[in-house]
């Protein structure tokens, strides 16, 4: 029996669940509801009349593994636009009992400075954590964020020696294509798109636009969702009419899947969810400032991200910091670490709130918690979480769970 499936979110999560569910021949249906007016989530380019592009979120994708590499094919497959390579660097948990697991849980600072020594933990792997999670190393879990550090000690006893023996991950779905073979050649470390990152979500609407089977939805903020034994009923407030005024639309869905954060997730839940309610909100997540740099002459363009896990105790409370003050204070590092004193041309300065969940020590179990709660109650939607915002690395972690959609 074919099914009726809802989308909620349209970020680069939720577009890539809709384009492998319209190749489904389970599926009769896909409509999918965004809340604000446009789609792609974190990824966000300015594209100027004078050819500068300037990304306000993600700015590349790592090749490497399963994911990155059905994350090419996905592109590939639709041959969407030109794709450029970067080589630049980016600026054990359980046992027995309470006190024997906690013991055995590693923090990634305790397992660093464990298998590499002190230095390396305080100095480059804490660079790593503030770059790629805008995180605190000493709070992290190794193995909900860096699951082959964890899996190589497990294994063989020791981080390098796992690694070497691992045997690498499996290809994806749909095999290897062309370009994942060139990447894999040129050894690519990170690729992005001539246009910004924008252009993928561009992309995915295009192609979803063209299936009669898919609706796509945005400034559609849902407002309710019940869960009932014939399937998922929820309100959606959907665009003005010509009153100006938002119009309430009933829709009914066979299954669910979410591609919220987990906060906004938990606050949709029913009454019957409160369980899993509160584990999605024992989710914790950071806010980031950012700010695009433009100079006159060679100088190249510049980003300046900052905050993350220290934000309030640096900048404030997210919602009061003014532009002004994240301006100052890039401008400021701009001339400390890269030595430009010029005044910029062009500037643009914003904080994105929320942006980065945070894998705090035993964020594995609540992921199991979140599983079992939903089985319980008979929900089949999928918290995917997961984002590298502060390393311009974008998370395809989340298009590559969605091949088993």
């Amino acid at each position: 029996m074919q099914k009726c499936v809802a989308v909620l979110g349209g970020g680069i999560g939720g577009l890539s669940a809709c384009y492998y569910l319209s190749k489904s021949t389970h599926v009769s249906k896909v409509v999918l509801l965004e809340a604000t007016g446009r789609f792609g989530g974190w990824i966000n380019t300015t594209r100027r009349e004078d050819g500068a592009v300037f990304e306000h979120g993600p700015r590349g994708v790592r090749p490497a593994g399963a994911v990155g590499r059905n994350t090419l094919n996905m592109w590939s497959g639709e041959n969407c636009a030109s794709i450029f390579q970067s080589h630049h660097p980016q600026c054990d948990e359980g046992g027995p009992g309470e006190e024997g697991e906690r013991r055995r849980m590693s923090l990634f600072t305790s397992f660093m400075s464990r298998r590499f020594g002190s230095e390396l933990a305080d100095i480059a792997m804490d660079c790593l954590c503030r770059g790629v999670f805008a995180g605190d190393s000493r709070k992290l879990s190794v193995r909900s964020c860096f699951p082959p550090l964890h899996r190589a000690e497990q294994d063989r006893g020791s981080v390098l020696l796992g690694l070497l023996l691992s045997g690498g991950e499996k290809v994806g779905a749909g095999g290897t294509s062309a370009l994942a073979r060139r990447a894999k050649a040129e050894s690519w470390s990170q690729w992005s798109l001539t246009d910004g990152m924008q252009t993928l979500p561009d992309a995915l609407q295009e192609v979803l636009r063209g299936h009669e089977r898919v609706e796509l939805h945005h400034s559609a903020p849902i407002r309710t969702l019940t869960y009932t034994a014939g399937g998922w009923e929820f309100i959606s407030h959907h665009s003005l009419n010509r009153l100006n005024c938002r119009t309430e639309q009933t829709l009914n869905a066979d299954h669910v899947i979410s591609a919220l954060p987990a906060s906004v997730l938990a606050s949709l839940l029913p009454p019957a969810a409160t369980s899993l309610s509160q584990l999605l909100c024992e989710i914790n997540t950071v806010s980031v400032g950012m700010v695009n740099l433009e100079y006159e002459g060679s100088v190249l363009p510049v980003t300046v991200m900052m905050g993350g896990a220290w934000f309030e105790e640096t900048l404030g409370p997210p919602d009061e910091v003014k532009d002004q003050v994240l301006l100052d204070r890039a401008l400021q590092a701009v001339r400390s670490h890269l030595n430009i004193t010029s005044s910029p041309v062009w500037s643009k300065a914003a904080v994105l709130k929320n942006c980065i969940p945070q894998y705090h020590l035993g964020h594995w179990k609540r992921l199991d918690g979140d599983e079992a709660e939903t089985s319980r109650n008979g929900a089949v939607s999928r918290v995917t979480s997961g984002s590298a915002l502060m390393s311009s690395v974008l998370s395809h972690g989340r298009l590559f769970k969605n091949i088993s959609l």
